[in-house]
């Protein structure tokens, strides 16, 4: 090959490499975007904050003592002012008034719950607590100290806590097998469809609860 064609064939070469140059540099620059769009799709979402369940079982237990502790100061009031039937005056009139002060000063929802209830409304445990509360049963059963049995969960942003009520020997005056005609009547007046009778002393007679809706 004589230096003419060997120079011939360098331009046709630096030709065809600068037409491929200029292709190149027209040509969109869309696939880089598409990936980004793709990866930002693929990536999870970022992680609910952490729920510090330890500090929400401390607080449920402050809201149970100041509901059970300002509960039983009323009704030893009642009993020596005027027995059991006083006491059940209290029960009927003062206990939802203390359950809802004691609910807005803890920012927490606190009630009893039972599955023999006496009061229709505030006492009838819902389908989670009905399990909570026969799952305490077999804990009793199974020789657990009622005194100690608990139970603390979150469930969908729901904080729950329950805490077990052994029946005192001073709780079957109204909630005991044998009751005095007083007491069975004011029952009657009171609670027509009571179900809290029958109990003996060490038996489960129900359950704080207390409830936080953690999404608020």
């Amino acid at each position: 090959m004589n230096k003419y064609m060997v120079m011939v064939s360098l331009a046709a070469l630096l030709t065809a490499c600068g037409e491929k140059a200029e292709k190149a540099a027209e040509a969109p620059a869309a696939a880089p975007a598409q990936t980004d769009v793709a990866a930002q799709q693929a990536a999870p979402a970022s992680a609910a904050p952490a729920v510090d369940k330890a500090a929400l079982v401390e607080s449920a237990k402050g809201a149970v003592q100041a509901l059970g502790g300002t509960l039983k100061g009323e009704l030893e009031a009642a009993m020596k002012a005027g027995g059991p039937v006083e006491a059940m005056g209290i029960c009927h009139t003062k206990a939802p008034e203390i359950a809802k002060a004691v609910s807005a000063e803890k920012g927490m929802e606190v009630s009893r719950v039972s599955l023999k209830n006496r009061n229709p409304v505030m006492g009838q445990a819902n389908e989670w607590q009905t399990a909570v509360l026969n799952d305490f049963e077999a804990k009793k059963a199974a020789g657990a100290d009622p005194a100690t049995i608990a139970y603390a969960e979150v469930v969908n942003n729901e904080f729950r806590f329950m805490k077990a009520i052994p029946t005192a020997a001073v709780c079957l005056k109204c909630h005991g097998t044998e009751l005095s005609p007083a007491v069975t009547a004011k029952l009657t007046e009171l609670y027509p469809q009571d179900k809290a009778t029958g109990y003996k002393e060490g038996d489960l007679r129900g359950a704080f609860v207390v409830v936080k809706n953690l999404a608020q």
